[in-house]
């Protein structure tokens, strides 16, 4: 549970980059670049509702995301932002109780993964998708020093399978004398200095 910590100040910045973004959210921001190739801003932030909150809680609740799910459109909906914190503070109640960082988590098609390695996951969803978020309309993100160490570890760990899949870009040369956060950013194949 040592993640736990984590996830909680992850998900608290995440609802707050989340109410900030909402109220300046136009068409044209929607439509804008992010830091992730091939995804504007809507399809980033949708991406990032969905698995960041929904999936953090139906993962420790071990139950699937629903399909219709996958193409919901969060920001459309009034009201999107406040009902992304609600089901965050869902989530990090549910990863709250001990039992469920016990045993694997079925991820469908025959894969699983322990429940520990989930959570690491989905910490990552929560941050780096966070400052993606943040960057594409125009805001910061701020983890603490801590949580930004444990995204850091968690990136260095997975970066190399994430790659194989898509899931994070090449590496690029961190800015020297880089936080653990802007290092982790590099890994992930973010440029930390990135604006719209």
């Amino acid at each position: 549970m040592e993640l736990h910590p984590h996830l909680a100040a992850a998900a608290a910045e995440s609802a707050r980059i989340a109410r900030t973004a909402a109220a300046g959210l136009t068409d044209d921001r929607l439509a804008a670049p992010t830091p992730c190739a091939g995804m504007n801003t809507r399809d980033l932030l949708n991406h990032w509702v969905l698995y960041s909150a929904y999936g953090l809680e139906k993962r420790a609740l071990r139950e699937p995301l629903p399909d219709a799910w996958a193409t919901r459109d969060f920001v459309a909906e009034p009201g999107w932002a406040d009902a992304y914190a609600a089901r965050l503070d869902r989530a990090v109640a549910a990863w709250a109780d001990p039992r469920v960082w016990d045993g694997v988590v079925e991820l469908g098609g025959g894969h699983s993964q322990s429940a520990a390695e989930i959570a690491g996951m989905l910490l990552l969803e929560l941050t780096l998708h966070g400052w993606d978020a943040a960057r594409a309309t125009g805001r910061e993100a701020a983890y603490p020093d801590d949580t930004a160490e444990a995204v850091l570890r968690l990136v260095e760990e997975y970066a190399e399978p994430y790659r194989e899949y898509q899931g994070f870009a090449a590496p690029v040369a961190p800015p020297v004398g880089a936080s653990a956060w802007n290092r982790a950013l590099a890994l992930s194949g973010r440029d930390p200095e990135w604006t719209p």
